[in-house]
C-alpha cells in the first residue's frame, strides 16, 4: 500500500472541524457492483457512514464484506458506481484515501522476514510519522507484544500477528478504521482491547466500519448494525432497537440464499 502523510497530525484528522469541513458523512457508497467473472459479490449497493460513527456489517460468508471493506481501502477498485471517503474519490484520489484510512482486513500487510518492531518502523516511516519508534513502542505494549518487538514476524502464532496487524492498522491515527472480522485468532482478553480501541476512537471522532460474525459482539461494537446479504444491504438498524434475540431473527431472515 502507498502510505504517505505531510506534516499535519493525524490527531488533527479526527476533530470536529473535521466533521464540519468534510460533511457528515465520512463513507457514502452508491450504486456499487463488483464483480469477478460472471459472478456479481456487489449489486448495486448503497451505504453512508457518519463521522464518528461505529457501523458493524453482518452477513454470511459470500455477502460481499470483505469485497467492500477492499473497495473502501483502495486494495480493489469497483466494476461501477463510486465510493467516497472523507469526501475523496476512493478511485480517482486512491492515494489520498490510503493516507487517511486503516485497515485490519484477511491480509496481514506484514513482511514476515523483519521483526514486529521492524513493520513497525517501515510503516512509520511511510506514514511520515514524527517519532514512529516511540508510536511503536507504546502500541507494541499496549497490545502485549513488546517481548516480541525482536522477533520475527512469520515465526509469531496467528493471534500475535493479528495484534500487530492491528497495531499498524492504527499506527498513523487514521480517521477511518476499516476492521474485518478484527477478533479472529483472539481470545477474550485481546478482543477487549479491540473494543476500547473502537470505543476510544470514535471518542475522539473516528469512523469505525467493521464486520464480524458474533452477533453479541455486533451490539457491544456499533452504534449501527446492517446485514449484507447477496451483496446489497438488506436491513439496517441503531443498536438502540436491537437485542440478540432480535439481531438472531434479523439475520435468520435476512442472511437466506438470495434469490
Amino acid at each position: 500500500m502507498d502510505a504517505t502523510t505531510g506534516s499535519k497530525s493525524q490527531a488533527e484528522a479526527i476533530t470536529p472541524e473535521r466533521m464540519t469541513a468534510e460533511g457528515s458523512w465520512d463513507i457514502e457508497v452508491r450504486g456499487l457492483w463488483k464483480s469477478f467473472g460472471a459472478l456479481s459479490v456487489l449489486r448495486g449497493l448503497n451505504l453512508r457512514v457518519r463521522a464518528g460513527e461505529r457501523l458493524v456489517i453482518l452477513g454470511p460468508n459470500g455477502s460481499g464484506k470483505t469485497t467492500l471493506i477492499r473497495i473502501l481501502a483502495t486494495l480493489l477498485r469497483p466494476s461501477e458506481g463510486w465510493v467516497r471517503v472523507l469526501g475523496l474519490d476512493a478511485d480517482r484520489q486512491a492515494n489520498e484515501v490510503r493516507r487517511r484510512v486503516g485497515v485490519l482486513c484477511h491480509q496481514t500487510f506484514l513482511y514476515g522476514e523483519l521483526t514486529a518492531w521492524e513493520n513497525l518502523q517501515f510503516y512509520g516511516r511511510m506514514y511520515r510519522l514524527t517519532d514512529p519508534g516511540g508510536r511503536a513502542a507504546r502500541l507494541l505494549n499496549m497490545l502485549g507484544l513488546e517481548t516480541q518487538a525482536n522477533t520475527r514476524t512469520d515465526t509469531l502464532s496467528r493471534g500475535m500477528q493479528q495484534r500487530l496487524a492491528l497495531a499498524r492498522a492504527i499506527l498513523h491515527e487514521p480517521p477511518v478504521l476499516l476492521l474485518d472480522e478484527p477478533d479472529a485468532g483472539l481470545d477474550q482478553r485481546w478482543m477487549q482491547m479491540v473494543h476500547d480501541l473502537v470505543s476510544e476512537g470514535a471518542a475522539q471522532g473516528r469512523t469505525t466500519l467493521l464486520t464480524t460474525h458474533s452477533l453479541e459482539r455486533s451490539l457491544e461494537l456499533g452504534d449501527r448494525v446492517v446485514v449484507l446479504n447477496g451483496g446489497k444491504i438488506t436491513f439496517s438498524a441503531a443498536r438502540e432497537e436491537l437485542d440478540v434475540a432480535c439481531l438472531r431473527e434479523v439475520c435468520y431472515h435476512h442472511t437466506r440464499p438470495a434469490r
